[in-house]
């Protein structure tokens, strides 16, 4: 078991789906869980499940997009807890509003994605390396995708900004390489969570005969039938796992890479 034992993390976009089971792991080996997210009620929810089971846990709001934002609520936490040990950039969106309805990106998909899914990354990890340079520790872990891995005909916003998360990840790994911290990304596969249930509902994604007249569901598991080595879907708490694993003592040596949980559907 991976001990997270007086480990203090802040998870960004916590309230649902990859941050909320990435949350719940970190919480189980011990870590207290800032779950944060620009949903609140979300995020209490969360952090009530964490704390209901047993963990540590509170909520917070924020809009990653800010770095106002992002400085404040890590001021907040230094004073509060003393420290921040552990990082999870996992806030992440698709497009704007409307984004599953067109099938070419608009200017508004191509901003908010740019906005949330990599300089929201950016900002939050600038907020908190300055505390960790002065204690020359800290574990930085970002979700990205395995979308990073290649293009897209659909969603080529989205694969930008996660090829974005990796690329920030290798630079920001070299900066902060001299003061003992780490940073990692992860690059998940295929998880049923609502924002996979909103993609696979597109016309357009993944144009194939043997998907038609399925049920999202069932292209979802036929997608991972056709093209996942291993044939089974992830969960966030896959996610999770290794989250807690690259947050741990035993991952010390490992930074700037970017690490897919995907079944060997992409080889890196």
């Amino acid at each position: 078991m991976i001990d997270l034992s007086n480990k203090n993390a802040l998870v960004t976009g916590a309230a649902l789906g990859i941050g909320k089971g990435i949350s719940k792991v970190l919480a189980e080996q011990g870590a207290n869980v800032v779950v944060s997210d620009i949903d609140l009620e979300g995020a209490q929810r969360t952090s009530e499940e964490i704390v209901k089971s047993g963990g540590q846990s509170q909520s917070a709001c924020l809009d990653v997009t800010s770095p106002d934002a992002a400085q404040s609520l890590l001021s907040d936490l230094l004073e509060q807890l003393g420290q921040i040990d552990i990082v999870v950039n996992n806030a992440g969106v698709v497009g704007a509003d409307g984004w599953w309805e067109r099938k070419v990106p608009s200017e508004d998909d191509w901003d908010t994605v740019l906005a949330i899914n990599l300089r929201g990354v950016v900002n939050v990890s600038l907020a908190v390396e300055g505390s960790m340079k002065e204690r020359k520790q800290g574990k930085i872990i970002n979700i990205a995708s395995i979308a990073s891995r290649q293009g897209s005909p659909s969603i080529p916003h989205y694969n930008a900004s996660k090829a974005g998360v990796v690329s920030w990840t290798q630079s920001h790994a070299l900066q902060l390489a001299p003061y003992q911290i780490n940073v990692n990304a992860i690059c998940p596969g295929l998880l049923w969570t609502p924002l996979f249930e909103h993609l696979i509902g597109r016309p357009d994604f993944l144009d194939n005969q043997a998907l038609e007249g399925l049920t999202g569901r069932q292209r979802f598991e036929k997608i991972i039938e056709l093209g996942t080595p291993m044939q089974k879907e992830q969960t966030p708490e896959d996610i999770g796992k290794l989250a807690a694993f690259l947050a741990s003592d035993d991952a010390h040596n490992i930074t700037g890479q970017a690490i897919n949980v995907d079944g060997g559907r992409r080889m890196n």
